[in-house]
């Protein structure tokens, strides 16, 4: 049925309930998992800057987004091995979250999406979006949602 399913994680309490519930599901299944991280790109300065200051704060971003990315994949990684489910980890600077997890899937070699989502209602995604429906839109591949 499904073979690797990719997780998207960011860390939070909400993302810890991807984790446990993939693994539950990929031991069930005889599947592997694709854990991913996607880190929005930080926006664009406004204003006149120096173009040193800019590459400095670049290369600080990038240091912080891979070790935060590297902290929440090792950490799944170890949770997978422990309960014998085969893992691999991916990272990347993405401009939008969405598409960054639909390719990361395509380019996987994926064959299901599994998401958390905050169901915040219809005034909490006007607010705030939602990743889960923007990756519903945008992909082709079966997403399961929990909640």
């Amino acid at each position: 049925m499904y073979r690797r399913i990719l997780v998207p994680v960011d860390g939070s309490e909400l993302s810890d309930k991807a984790i446990h519930s993939s693994i539950d599901l990929a031991r069930q299944l005889g599947a592997a998992i694709t854990g991913f991280v996607a880190e929005p790109l930080p926006g664009v300065p406004s204003g006149p800057r120096a173009r040193v200051e800019f590459d400095r704060e670049m290369r600080e971003h990038d240091a912080m987004t891979e070790v935060h990315a590297r902290r929440v994949l090792d950490r799944f990684e170890h949770e997978a091995r422990e309960a014998g489910v085969p893992f691999e980890g991916h990272y990347e600077q993405v401009d939008r979250v969405d598409r960054g997890i639909i390719q990361a899937a395509e380019s996987q070699g994926c064959d299901l999406i599994l998401m958390v989502t905050h169901g915040r209602g219809a005034f909490g995604e006007f607010l705030f979006g939602s990743q889960t429906k923007a990756v519903l839109a945008g992909s082709r591949l079966p997403l399961l949602v929990l909640h």
